[in-house]
Order: structure tokens, then C-alpha cells, then sequence
């Protein structure tokens, strides 16, 4: 008896022949996919942050850091070497100009200073002393110049009037030849006597003229030496409140030690540290702000220190409103130092876009906000929240601006939710 055999649905002809033709279709799929060159990865929207271009005002500014500073600090430091002694004031204290802040002690100095006294009081002494010789010398001088002339007048008369009688034969050649000599030898004794008396007076008044000079040179080290004595009590140099004070009774100092400061608390300033990366962009005049209690503070910058240590240098900024009340030295203020004027541009928000791709691309939205495509970019100046957009985008253009670590080198996203 014949049966009837049914026929088989899934042949092997047949499931050969639908494989043959999705292996045709996947490879025009992927031909075309290849063709295109679009790479495609589907992202969660809520994972990704999308932002949107917008046309408004733009200031270039950098954050830094200042610390509220008094307009000026005087370091005081120790002319003299010492032991600390004492103290007559407290870290804090606000002092006049002159007042004691502390006395060291300096035995070797003070024994010094006596020894130069001395040594004054010795010159002294004997500048009197030989003022006192050379004015007895004098005397004795003039007294002999006295006798002397006192000879020349004499012989001088008996010679004129031997040469009368000689001239008229009352008295002889011998008697008259021997007053001549006589009165010719009290002429020379006359001008050597005068000459030695110029002699020692000219000396006497050099000696004492240096004797004068060299007590004057050791009054000047006296006062010198009275003034390092006196210096090792530490004074106020002028108003001010005494901060940094690094000293306790019975401590040693050497010369030249960091005693503290004086801050004079007329005003006050601002120092702030700068990436040297913008020392060419930064001159004076610039001006910063910072917020304090709900208000905004101007700052300008006055003076700028070109020397850069561990890649940062700095700066001073002054108050051009006025100092804010209840500001106190130390004090931090986050400032926002512009480097250029408002002016409106393209922005848009910061994101860790950035890191991988330099700003020189970015994923931008097709009009549906389905799918997000490469589109190359420039960006200009930017601050601690925009970008500056030169070319690429428009306003209302919206972008992602999360981080691109996980995309690779996809050509799409594909945005949905998960």
C-alpha cells in the first residue's frame, strides 16, 4: 500500500538558499557601512551632558589665590649678636615708633665699648699732654728770642758806636773789629733762633692737629660702638603691629637673625600666585575681582615680581573701592583676574570633551536630538566656564561636552536611554 510522504518545510536546499541570501544582504550591509565610513556607538543620554551654544558677553579671566597683606612690612633682625634678656612686647601688640620690643645681652660688646672708652680717655689725656709740652716749649722758645734780641741790640749799639770812634781814631782796629764780629754773630744767632722757633711751632701745631684727628676718628668709633651697644635693645622703627616675633627670654641670636616684623596697618594689599605660563599677559592695571559677604570687590594690580620659583610668580593688587570692612591680614581671597575686556562672542560650557580631542572637534546634535556626529571646530580664548567658539558651531547648536574616554574613534552616537 502506498503513503503519502509530507513534504519537509526546512529543507537543507532551503536553509542553504536563506543563508546564501542573508550572507548577500549582511555583506551589502557592510559594504555599505564600509563605504560610508560611520561608525556607530548607541549612548545613554542620561550618562552624557549635553550643552547648548549661546551668543553673550565673554571676559577672559583666570582664578588665582591672594593673601591680604599690609601695604608695607619692616623685618626686624638683629644688628648685634645676644642672649635674649628681654622682653617689653608680645606678638600682636600695636607699637609706637620707639618703643622697646626686647633687649638682648652682649657681654663681649659691652667689655669692648668700656675698652674703647678707655682707650678715648688715653688719647685724650695725652693730646693735653702734649698740647701742654708745646705750649712750655713755646715759652722757653720766646724767652730765648727774647735774650737774643736783647744780645743783638746790644751789640749792635757798641758796634755803632766803636765804628764812630773808629772812624775818628779814638779807639783801635782790634777793639773795633771785635764788636763787628760780635754783632754780625748776634745777627745769625738772631734769624737761627727765630727759624728753630717757627720750626717747633709748626711742628706742635701738626702734632696736635693729628692727635686732634686721630681722638676725633676714635670718638666717631666710641659713638659707633655706643650705638651697637644700644641697638641690642630692639626698637620699634615706626608705627605698627609687631607680628612674627621669634624670640624667648634666655635664647641666643646671632647677627643678622629674623627677629619679627613690623606691619604697618595703614592699608592693606593683596599678593596673589600666578601660573607662569601667563607672565607675559600680565601687566599692571589689570584688574580682579573677588566676592566678600555677598559683594563684589575691585582689585587692580600695582606692582608685578618677575622672578618665578616652583613655576608660579606673583603679584600685588591694590583696592581701588576701598578696603572691605572687617578684612584681616592673612585673610584668602579667590579672585578672578581678567585679561581682557567684556565683549560678546559665541560660548560654550566647559566639559571633558576637551581632553580628548584638544578643541579641535566635537560630537554635535542632528536636529531631532537622535544622533550626535563629529564636526570639526576652533576655539578661541576661554575662562573657568566658556570656550570661545571661532569657527564650527552656531548659536543654538547643541553639543556634548562630557568626557569622549569610552568613544574611541566613533564617527556617531546613536542617543537614546538604556
Amino acid at each position: 500500500m502506498d503513503r503519502t510522504i509530507k513534504k519537509k518545510t526546512w529543507t537543507s536546499k532551503r536553509i542553504l538558499t536563506i543563508a546564501g541570501i542573508a550572507g548577500v544582504i549582511i555583506l551589502c550591509g557592510s559594504s555599505y557601512y564600509l563605504a560610508t565610513g560611520k561608525s556607530r556607538l548607541n549612548v545613554d543620554t542620561e550618562k552624557i551632558t549635553i550643552a547648548t551654544v549661546t551668543k553673550n558677553s565673554f571676559q577672559e579671566f583666570i582664578p588665582v589665590n591672594g593673601i591680604v597683606m599690609p601695604l608695607s612690612t619692616i623685618y626686624l633682625d638683629a644688628s648685634e649678636g645676644g642672649r635674649v634678656e628681654k622682653l617689653y612686647a608680645e606678638d600682636g601688640a600695636f607699637l609706637k615708633k620707639g618703643d622697646p620690643i626686647l633687649q638682648l645681652a652682649n657681654p663681649d660688646l659691652e667689655l669692648r665699648l668700656a675698652n674703647q672708652e678707655t682707650a678715648v680717655f688715653d688719647v685724650l689725656t695725652q693730646m693735653q699732654n702734649t698740647r701742654n709740652n708745646s705750649d712750655q716749649n713755646t715759652i722757653r722758645q720766646l724767652n730765648q728770642m727774647a735774650e737774643v734780641e736783647n744780645g743783638l741790640a746790644e751789640s749792635e749799639r757798641i758796634y755803632k758806636l766803636n765804628k764812630l770812634l773808629y772812624e775818628s781814631q779814638a779807639i783801635g782796629s782790634q777793639e773795633f773789629r771785635s764788636s763787628e764780629n760780635n754783632y754780625k754773630y748776634q745777627v745769625k744767632r738772631r734769624n737761627l733762633t727765630r727759624e728753630t722757633l717757627n720750626k717747633d711751632s709748626v711742628s706742635g701745631r701738626q702734632q696736635i692737629s693729628q692727635m686732634h684727628q686721630s681722638y676725633g676718628r676714635m670718638q666717631n668709633a666710641l659713638m659707633l660702638m655706643r650705638r651697637k651697644v644700644e641697638d641690642l635693645i630692639v626698637r620699634a622703627p615706626v608705627n605698627g603691629q609687631l607680628t612674627s616675633m621669634d624670640a624667648e627670654i634666655g635664647q641666643l641670636k646671632s647677627t643678622g637673625a629674623r627677629l619679627g616684623q613690623i606691619d604697618v596697618v595703614s592699608g592693606f594689599k593683596v599678593r596673589a600666585d600666578i601660573d607662569e605660563h601667563y607672565i607675559s599677559r600680565i601687566f599692571t592695571g589689570l584688574t580682579g575681582e573677588f566676592d566678600l559677604g555677598n559683594k563684589a570687590y575691585k582689585l587692580r594690580v600695582k606692582k608685578i615680581y618677575t622672578q618665578v620659583t616652583n613655576g608660579r610668580f606673583q603679584v600685588d593688587l591694590e583696592f581701588t573701592d576701598g578696603v572691605p570692612a572687617g578684612i584681616r591680614r592673612g585673610q584668602s581671597l579667590q579672585i578672578r583676574l581678567a585679561l581682557s575686556d567684556e565683549t560678546q562672542a559665541l560660548l560654550l560650557s566647559k566639559g571633558g570633551f576637551y581632553q580628548q580631542t584638544g578643541g579641535n572637534w566635537i560630537y554635535k546634535l542632528n536636529e531631532a536630538g537622535t544622533v550626535a556626529y563629529k564636526v570639526d571646530i576652533q576655539l578661541g580664548r576661554q575662562n573657568p566656564d566658556y570656550y570661545e567658539i571661532l569657527q564650527g558651531l552656531k548659536p543654538g547648536d547643541k553639543v556634548v561636552t562630557s568626557s569622549y574616554e569610552n568613544y574611541g574613534d566613533m564617527q556617531e552616537l546613536v542617543l537614546g536611554k538604556e
